[in-house]
């Protein structure tokens, strides 16, 4: 009789706590599309939603599947931040000004996307949508059990990556690739002037510091680009990343090592970092057999790690650089799912999304021909190396194009001297 009383008194308030926790979940699921914009074109369309919030990952899609890039009608569309990442709108110079005058530019770039990836930022909404897309742009051929517990383990930002210095309304930041045009080019000094310095993959400063600068405030790098260069830049006096003091590290996450490499930052942990490939001076991969090796992730920083100086770049802000403006032909070759923009050109959008003027150092030029793949090879007689996942020209005209407009300022090397014109033999007496 007691049992019989109990159960219909405890049975109306567990179903009223299921169906809370159900509408609970599931409107957090809508409000999640409807701050990034997902759902903005549904409710313009029709009022009423035609499925479900999804509440489980979709099942695994595979790029193999697809003989070129996958077209979605969602492809254009990213998640925003709110309020913009770029704050400072007291800079009368900012090339923001330049960008919102300028009808073709004001289309294409977009102020207030979404920086950064971290606990709590991907929902499964979010999952699922960004599952459509490959990596770095996405989760295509990932697993939700795999990936999202590394996610977990970033913290949400408790600062900007970028503030304006005391006294100043204006960010000026120098974005530093390696391209050989830096050799012999004094632009240290200039480079450092800045107030911050944004440099990727291997940075190698020491013994170029008259020509690159010394200084490095952030620092962009994938798990790949920051082990090889460790190794493979020995000869040029490189013994690892920037450590500067107050330097913030920005990783880009291609594939699932580098989800690996945020367990193993976070935990303090080894991980393995897959096969090292072995080269010849020629760029060909040698006879000699690749073997596994594994490392420790937190000694690539400054140590002790600090986790506030940490950050992850969203998969849209990637993508939107990608789709906005190096939308390569051969994403439509069967080789598509390595294609995409350099790091360097993730640098370039990253610097351009947070400061207010970039000056570009070390970025391929028309005239790359003239000078060696890297400033660190000293002049040596190499010539770019146009890998097929990367369409070089494609970043080179856009790079001028964004000069001409006077977006950035692109370092093209110096001007040319013509030679003296040669003097007529003289005649003898």
């Amino acid at each position: 009789m007691v049992v019989r009383r109990l159960r219909s008194r405890l049975m109306p308030c567990l179903f009223t706590l299921a169906i809370g926790t159900l509408l609970y979940v599931s409107w957090t699921d809508i409000a999640d599309m409807l701050s990034s914009g997902l759902l903005r074109p549904i409710f313009l369309s029709s009022p009423r939603l035609t499925r479900p919030p999804a509440l489980t990952p979709i099942p695994i899609l595979n790029m193999k599947d697809y003989k070129k890039q996958p077209q979605w009608d969602f492809d254009d569309q990213y998640r925003r931040d709110r309020p913009p990442s770029k704050t400072t709108q007291k800079c009368d110079s900012s090339l923001w000004n330049v960008i919102n005058q300028d009808p073709e530019l004001r289309d294409k770039f977009t102020p207030d996307l979404q920086m950064n990836v971290y606990n709590g930022s991907i929902s499964m909404s979010e999952w699922n949508r960004l599952s459509h897309f490959n990596s770095p742009f996405g989760f295509m051929n990932l697993s939700y059990k795999d990936v999202m517990p590394a996610l977990n383990l970033v913290p949400r930002p408790k600062n900007l990556l970028l503030f304006p210095k005391p006294g100043r309304d204006c960010i000026s930041c120098a974005v530093v690739a390696a391209g050989g045009v830096l050799w012999k080019s004094r632009r240290g000094r200039e480079i450092d002037s800045h107030d911050y310095v944004f440099r990727v993959n291997g940075a190698v400063t020491k013994g170029f510091e008259e020509d690159v600068g010394s200084r490095t405030d952030v620092y962009v790098h994938t798990s790949h680009s920051i082990t090889s260069s460790a190794w493979q830049l020995k000869k040029y006096n490189y013994t690892g990343a920037p450590r500067d003091e107050g330097i913030k590290y920005v990783l880009m996450a291609e594939g699932m090592r580098d989800f690996k490499w945020m367990t193993g930052l976070y935990k303090n942990e080894r991980v393995s970092n897959g096969k090292r490939l072995w080269h010849t001076g020629n760029q060909r991969v040698c006879t000699v057999p690749a073997r596994n090796y594994s490392v420790s992730p937190q000694t690539y920083y400054a140590a002790p790690f600090d986790e506030t100086s940490f950050y992850v770049l969203h998969m849209d802000f990637l993508r939107y650089t990608r789709n906005r403006f190096l939308m390569s032909p051969t994403l439509n070759a069967t080789w598509w799912p390595i294609v995409r923009p350099t790091n360097g050109a993730f640098t370039m959008f990253l610097a351009l999304q947070l400061c207010d003027s970039v000056d570009a150092y070390g970025f391929i030029t028309d005239d790359h021909k003239k000078y060696s793949n890297y400033y660190y090879e000293r002049g040596a007689k190499t010539h770019m190396v146009f890998f097929i996942n990367h369409n070089y020209n494609m970043e080179k005209d856009l790079w001028k194009k964004l000069h001409d407009l006077k977006v950035i300022r692109l370092y093209q090397g110096e001007p040319q001297q013509p030679e003296p014109a040669a003097e007529p033999p003289q005649k003898k007496l």
